[in-house]
Parts: structure tokens; C-alpha cells; sequence
């Protein structure tokens, strides 16, 4: 029988640099790879100093940054190991992680990084010429001399989404990856395995785990505070800035916004998307067999482009008429379409920026969300602070994750041997720690620590 190892890369009590180690009898496999999104530099990578040799292969869940960002470098040092992900997964990595490099070359400018950028657009083509896409609960083997086989399950995260299961001669584990178990506007909820796949390890993501009110949230619930708030923005002439990240959110607020529409719950307006999330769009675009049943993706063409908002003109334009502009990012980071359009926005009462995800403490959205009337923000790196009299800032729960009890009856229902809990803060992960139930063997992968996982 073969010992399992599982280390985290990165650190896995937070959210952040997501990558993990899994060893069996010499063999190595890791489990995504991703870029800290708080940190920068080098210090934004996980350590891959842990790996003996080149691993088996990487197995990506999903094509967020934090998850996959770090594949470039991976690969660098390892340049013959092979990437496995779902097909939508690959193209949606070859766009976001085009867009990374870009994105660090502006950063090494405005902030003087000098790792900046950690990669090139040539390395990544480099990951995406060695990355296979694989179709849903398709069994497959990782090299033809290896036992080891795996197989993709839909997270219902982001399109393309997948918890992983891993088959080692003696024991079963899965790692969820973000999921979600709740129906969205274009994704269904996770995919549970088939009762009779028996689950030695279950690497569990715990983002939600400390927020105690998740579950009596829904989503048409929010849909329809979305669709009041925004109302009022429009009625009073104004505009409703809805900051956003580009993958996953993006296209599900707007088709949101288009169905609201339709159903005379929006007054018809011009909607803008910015260019990210465009591109990311076209990819929903063409795997819509990926989607859920019955999901009706409107056109992209019915969605305005921004422009270039660092011109002046062009947030001004943008500002003269009600309307409703979807700009990445979605925590607004400073110099992104989102802040620059927001620093417009901020001087007037009439209109309204509406956060619809997770908001750092740490970001500018969090800052502006509590900030007080009269409070002065910076938007724009090298600007002077904005006064801010905007009064509607708000923000609503269009999570992708699962929340805690929905977490906890996963493990309750799948009935592993051990839980590993990643991919949540220290607060969250001792809320799972404490509150789920039955007889597993709890771990809390510390930096440095590998642990032995039992059949």
C-alpha cells in the first residue's frame, strides 16, 4: 500500500498562491498553481523548492489567477511537465495568463517592481502548448509507466471548474478546488461523485467558513436587492458601476442585468463591459455545452465596450447618460478600469457603485464600501485623493463559493477518512475545524509541513 504525502506549496491557511504537493511511493503530482494575489514579486509565487524532480504533472482546477498564475514558472524549472485541465480551462488560462504578463509590466512601471513581469508571453505559450483538455468525468492516466489516474468533476466555481480525484493504488482523494454548490445564472452547483467512489482524502476549500450568514442568502435574493438598488440609480439619471472580476462574475452579472431587463425589472440602458472580461466572455461563448441546463448566454454584442478610461473623455462620455458599466477589477485595485471610472463616479450623489463579491480589508473597494461622506480616496496611483459624496455604495453576496454548511454536508455526505482544509483564512478554517462532523482525521496543512495521510 502506497503512503500519501500532501504539502502545501504555498500557504494554505489563506487565500492566496494556491498550489499543492501530493507524493506517493517517489512519484509527485501537484495540484494547481497559482500567484498570491496580496503579495508581489517573488514573494507572490508558492515554493517549489519541496520538489525532488519534475513532477508527474500539474492538474489545474480552474482558470483563476490564484490558481493557475504560476504555471509559467512551474514550467520553466520543469519544462517537460504536462498541464491537465478541463478545455475551457486551457482557454481561458491562455487569455488570463496573456493578460498577467501585460498586467506586471504595467506594475513594474507605476511600482517600480524589478521582478516584474515574473514571466513572458513566450513562457506561457510554452504552458499552453503542453496543457491538455479534458472533457468532465473522463478517467485518465497521467503517464503510461504510472497507477496513478485522474479524472475532472465540475466544481460549479467558473466555467470549466473542476474538482479533482486522484487514483492511487490504495487510496482516493479529492480536492475540490473552489466550488459551489448553489445554482448561479450560468453554472450549475458542484457535481457530487457517484455514492459508490469511496474517498480516503478530501482536500476541502474553506473560503466561507467564517461568514455565519451565508446561508440564508440566495441568489435570486440578491438578484432582486441588485435589481431594486440599481433602479433607483437609473431612475434619478445615474450611473451604476458594478466593479467585477473578469472571470466567473463578469458574464454571470450580466446576463443578470440583461434578464432584468428584459423582464422590465431594469429600465433599458446602455451596458458596458470591459475588455477582460469581453474576451473571457467569447470563451463562455463557446463552450455553452459547459453551462448549466437550460442557461440562456445573451450575446456579447449587446454589451457596449468602455474604452479607454484613462482618458478623460472617455470616463466623461461615459458619464453623460444612465447606464450600467460591469469594469474589472472586482475589489477595485487602484489604476484598474473600475477605480479609474470610479474616481468620476465618487463626486456625485446621483449614482451608484455596487460590489457584487469578496472585498479584501486591505483593497480600495473595502475602503470605499465603509468609507465616510467627505472621506478622500486615492484612485489612481500619483493622483491626489478623491473627496468621496457618493452615498449608494454597496455590496452584495454574488459568491461563487460554497458557504459553510453547505461545506460541512459535503463532508458529512462524502465520509472521508481525512479532511484537509485549504484555501481559507485562519478564522475560517477553525470554524470548519470545529464544526464538522463525524469520525475524519482533521489537517491543517502548515508551511513546511507535509503530512502523512492515512488509508
Amino acid at each position: 500500500m502506497s503512503t500519501i504525502t500532501f504539502r502545501t506549496l504555498g500557504n494554505g491557511s489563506e487565500i492566496g498562491a494556491n498550489s499543492y504537493l501530493v507524493g506517493f511511493d517517489g512519484q509527485e503530482v501537484v495540484l494547481d498553481c497559482g500567484i498570491h494575489p496580496k503579495k508581489e514579486g517573488f514573494e507572490a509565487l508558492p515554493d517549489f523548492s519541496p520538489l525532488d524532480s519534475a513532477p508527474l504533472a500539474v492538474l489545474v482546477s480552474h482558470g483563476h489567477i490564484d490558481h493557475c498564475g504560476a504555471l509559467p514558472c512551474l514550467l520553466r524549472e520543469y519544462p517537460a511537465t504536462e498541464c491537465y485541465a478541463t478545455q475551457p480551462t486551457i482557454s481561458i488560462m491562455d487569455r488570463m495568463l496573456h493578460n498577467s504578463v501585460s498586467v506586471m509590466g504595467t506594475l513594474a512601471l507605476e511600482r517600480g517592481i524589478p521582478e516584474y513581469p515574473l514571466y513572458s508571453h513566450g513562457e506561457v505559450d510554452h504552458v499552453i502548448r503542453h496543457a491538455y483538455g479534458l472533457g468532465f468525468q473522463r478517467e485518465f492516466a497521467l503517464t503510461w509507466d504510472s497507477p496513478l489516474r485522474a479524472s475532472f468533476h465540475p466544481s460549479g466555481h467558473v466555467l470549466g471548474s473542476a474538482g479533482i480525484l486522484l487514483r492511487i493504488p490504495g487510496h482516493t482523494l479529492f480536492y475540490t478546488g473552489d466550488m459551489c454548490l448553489a445554482q448561479q445564472e450560468l453554472m450549475g452547483g458542484l457535481a457530487l461523485l457517484d455514492d459508490s467512489v469511496r474517498i480516503d482524502t478530501l482536500v476541502i476549500e474553506s473560503t466561507r467558513g467564517a461568514h455565519a450568514k451565508g446561508s440564508s442568502i440566495t441568489f435570486e435574493g440578491e438578484v432582486a436587492r441588485f435589481a431594486r438598488e440599481t433602479r433607483k440609480v437609473l431612475e434619478r439619471g445615474g450611473v451604476a458601476l458594478v466593479p467585477s472580476f473578469a472571470l466567473g462574475r463578469s458574464q454571470e452579472l450580466l446576463n443578470v442585468i440583461s434578464r432584468l431587463m428584459r423582464s422590465e425589472e431594469l429600465p433599458e440602458v446602455p451596458v458596458y463591459a470591459s475588455g477582460l472580461g469581453r474576451a473571457i466572455y467569447e470563451i463562455y461563448d463557446k463552450y455553452q455545452d459547459y453551462l448549466k441546463p437550460g442557461a440562456e448566454l445573451r450575446p456579447l454584442y449587446e454589451f457596449k465596450r468602455i474604452g479607454d478610461v484613462w482618458e478623460k473623455s472617455v470616463r466623461r462620455d461615459l458619464l453623460k447618460r444612465s447606464c450600467i458599466i460591469v469594469a474589472t477589477s472586482g475589489m477595485m485595485i487602484e489604476n484598474t478600469p473600475s477605480a479609474m471610472i470610479a474616481q468620476d463616479i465618487v463626486r456625485r450623489r446621483k449614482h451608484g457603485i455596487f460590489f457584487v463579491g469578496y472585498l479584501d480589508p486591505e483593497t480600495l473597494g473595502y475602503r470605499l464600501v465603509h468609507a465616510a461622506p467627505g472621506d478622500a480616496l486615492q484612485f489612481e496611483l500619483g493622483a491626489h485623493p478623491v473627496e468621496v459624496l457618493l452615498e449608494n455604495r454597496q455590496q452584495f453576496s454574488f459568491s461563487a463559493h460554497a458557504h459553510r454548511e453547505d461545506l460541512r454536508w459535503l463532508i458529512e455526505h462524502v465520509r472521508p477518512k481525512n479532511v484537509v482544509f485549504v484555501h481559507g483564512d485562519e478564522d475560517a478554517i477553525r470554524w470548519m475545524c470545529e464544526n464538522c462532523s463525524g469520525n475524519v482525521l482533521k489537517h491543517v496543512p502548515e508551511p513546511e509541513e507535509t503530512l502523512l495521510l492515512e488509508a
